[in-house]
Order: structure tokens, then sequence, then C-alpha cells
């Protein structure tokens, strides 16, 4: 996704210039959500890059090398520069672009930045090494590390005030988050194991006989590891059925935008669905063309419609 900054008058040189090094990290970095963030118009564009960027920052400290202690120290420093943000401390010189791109963004969107705190507070889960015994326990953790994600984008993309329902956007863009971090925890699942990690309910685990865990590229002996996916699978589905209620409340592009992220997952989801044992071999992803053909089809409005169409139908019946 990485382009030319674009000329705005109405924007200094200072924040183009910091917005433009996080269209370069987005675009370098998030495969699936560069597709997505494509279509919006630029001021859109830009503050979904700023966002993706600082959550970048955050997940990395999560993820890399540092001992614990380091880690926690690293995310209370980032929570301490949102609260900087958030107050509207940073000026346009500082020399770290992400928090210069971010302050902008929240000046010119309604933006939850608590969001973003509740995000560190999935890292930070993440660094303690927490596990979860229930679904409705891991849907905590992942409503920090994505319902939350979706309720920040949701402040960038706004709602069509017009629209029916639409005081339930937030929910549905959390709901929309948790579809997607369930089909990324089970794409993930032997890179995540090979990190000491494991976020599936210990209960689905015990059900299906996989309490041993994904540490090689066949599943358990004697476990149900096709019974384990295909159950999360139904599980992804219907947070995905649920969460697809927000595409009618949003204008077009922002439709689009997101009728494309979610659609690459959906398509994620299928190939799992298809081939269970496919995650404990390698990562699970979508050819570009196959990325390009999904976004072309969120800007046709196809899925939004199909969406609203659905929910005509429940509402009749």
């Amino acid at each position: 996704m990485s382009r030319a900054v674009e000329p705005d008058q109405h924007v200094s040189a200072p924040v183009l210039a910091a917005y433009g090094y996080c269209e370069s990290v987005t675009g370098q970095q998030a495969r699936n959500f560069a597709y997505g963030i494509r279509l919006l118009p630029t001021p859109k564009r830009r503050a979904m890059s700023a966002l993706y960027a600082f959550s970048r920052r955050v997940d990395d400290i999560g993820d890399g090398a540092l001992a614990p202690d380091v880690k926690q120290v690293r995310l209370e420093e980032t929570r301490a520069l949102l609260t900087r943000v958030r107050e509207g401390a940073v000026d346009e010189d500082d020399t770290d672009p992400v928090a210069v791109a971010l302050t902008h963004a929240a000046t010119e969107f309604p933006i939850p930045l608590g969001g973003l705190d509740e995000l560190i507070d999935g890292v930070l889960s993440d660094v303690r090494g927490e596990t979860y015994e229930t679904w409705d326990d891991l849907k905590v953790y992942c409503r920090c590390v994505a319902g939350a994600i979706g309720r920040l984008s949701l402040g960038v993309f706004g709602t069509e005030p017009a629209a029916r329902g639409v005081e339930r956007a937030p929910e549905y863009a959390d709901t929309l988050g948790l579809a997607l971090q369930l089909t990324n925890i089970l794409r993930d699942v032997r890179e995540d194991a090979g990190g000491g990690r494991t976020y599936l309910p210990a209960d689905d685990l015990a059900k299906f006989g996989c309490s041993a865990g994904f540490n090689g590229p066949t599943p358990p002996p004697g476990s149900d590891f096709a019974g384990l996916v295909h159950f999360e699978v139904r599980r992804a589905r219907t947070l995905f059925a649920e969460g697809y209620r927000l595409l009618p409340l949003l204008d077009r592009r922002s439709g689009a935008c997101v009728a494309a992220m979610a659609g690459i997952y959906r398509r994620l989801l299928d190939r799992i669905e298809r081939d269970p044992e496919a995650v404990l071999r390698g990562r699970v992803s979508l050819p570009g063309r196959e990325k390009a053909y999904v976004a072309v089809r969120g800007l046709s409005g196809l899925d939004a419609r199909h969406i609203a169409r659905q929910t005509v139908r429940r509402r009749v019946r």
C-alpha cells in the first residue's frame, strides 16, 4: 500500500510526513489490513494507518524477544505516550511520527482512544502467559486485542445517521473484531504453540482430545483435531454473521473497506475448514489476486447489499 503522501493544504508538512511513515508501516506489514484501507478516502486512510502503526508497535513489543519484565515496562511507556496523545500534548514536530499522526487523527475523527488502552491490556495478558478455560474467558481477551480495534475503526468510518439500527454499530464492530481474531487464532495455532502460547479454550481442547497442544505438523495422537477446528469455525461464522450487520450502517467506501478485510478472513476460514491440518503444516494465506478480488467485491457493494437483504428478511420473520 505504500504510496507518495498526497498534498493537502489543510494538513501541515510535519503531519503529512508522519502520516507517510504510518502508511509505509501499514503497506509493509499489514498484508490483509492494507487491502481494505486503500479503498478509503485519503483522510480516513491516513487515520487508519496511524491506528495500525500504533497498534503494530504494541503488538511488536508483545511478540518480541525482550524479557517479560522489560516488555511490561515498554508497554506501560507506550500507554504513557497514548495518554499524551489523548491530552493533545504531542507537538507536530515531535520526533515520534506515529504519535504525531495519531494525535492529528484523533482531532479529525471521534476515535475512542481508550480502545488502545484495551489493546495494551490484551498484550500484557500475552506477556503474562495467560490461558483461557472457556470461550467466555477468551472473548474478554479477543475484545481487548480485536474488538477494540473494530470500535476504534468505527470512529474513523462513522455511520450513516439515517440507517436503521445505527445505535448497534459499536456492538457489530466489536463482534466482527472477535470473528477476525478467532480466525487468526485458528490460523496461527502451530506458530503460537511454538512461542509457548495457547489461545483456544481449555474446555474445547479437552472436548476434542487436543489438550496436549500443537507442537508438530500432525494432530495430537488420538485427538479429533478436525472436529475441534470445525467447531471453532462454526463459532467464527456465527460471529461473522452478526458482525457483518455493520456494513449497511456505513457509507459506501467505509463499507467496502470493512467488507474487504472481513472477506479476506472469511476466505481464510473457508480454507481452514476444508483442510484443518493445514494450520499445523504452515501459515494458511490467500494469494494476492484473491485478496484483490475480495477488495473489488467489497467496493462493488455486493456484500453490503447481501447483508442488508438478510437483515430485512430477519425483521419480516
